[in-house]
């Protein structure tokens, strides 16, 4: 997994210097990466693509076809073709997620994991997001799943820090200041 990163990272990096300049082609950059990742996850669709019988082009315009709707720009058909030519298509998922963090970084926005031993309301998500935000000076996108082995209260991940209020982690830090 660390080699797809690896691999991927440049082809973000590229598609992003490109787009931006313009906050539009920003959004319509990730809207069909994000798209163009789906349609690459389907088993039909790698097959498709991993089909030798077809050449680039094919690949290329089999693509388009597939991505009907999509807003197709210069940057992306090129981008596109850039895949395609050197056998990165299927690097898509993960070349998607590179180029969301560099957009969030750009737009001062981060990913907040938000784990609940109960459900939450849209009140208390925000409530909790508000509370956050001037701790990471960051604009907060909440992603909100529930975990009952939790017991109570929430464990918040946002990039490399966790901040964990959960009944199980000062039970665990309990028993841990027992044992020690």
């Amino acid at each position: 997994m660390a080699e797809n990163t690896t691999v991927a990272r440049p082809y973000a990096e590229a598609l992003f210097s490109a787009v931006k300049s313009s906050p539009e082609e920003l959004k319509t950059a990730a809207e069909n990466l994000q798209r163009l990742s789906e349609l690459v996850a389907r088993e039909d669709v790698r097959q498709t693509i991993s089909d030798p019988r077809f050449d680039d082009s094919d690949h290329v315009d089999l693509v388009k076809a597939m991505l009907k709707g999509a807003t197709l720009d210069a940057h992306l058909t090129n981008f596109l073709d850039l895949l395609v030519r050197n056998d990165r298509l299927l690097l898509a998922p993960e070349i998607s997620v590179q180029f969301l963090a560099l957009k969030d970084k750009a737009e001062g926005v981060a990913q907040a994991n938000i784990v609940s031993a109960f459900p939450m309301s849209d009140q208390q998500v925000g409530e909790l997001v508000q509370l956050l935000e001037p701790k990471f000076n960051l604009k907060l996108k909440p992603h909100v799943t529930v975990d009952e082995t939790l017991i109570g209260g929430v464990r918040v991940v946002v990039g490399d820090y966790v901040l964990d209020t959960s009944v199980q982690a000062q039970l665990n830090r309990m028993r841990d200041a027992l044992v020690a």
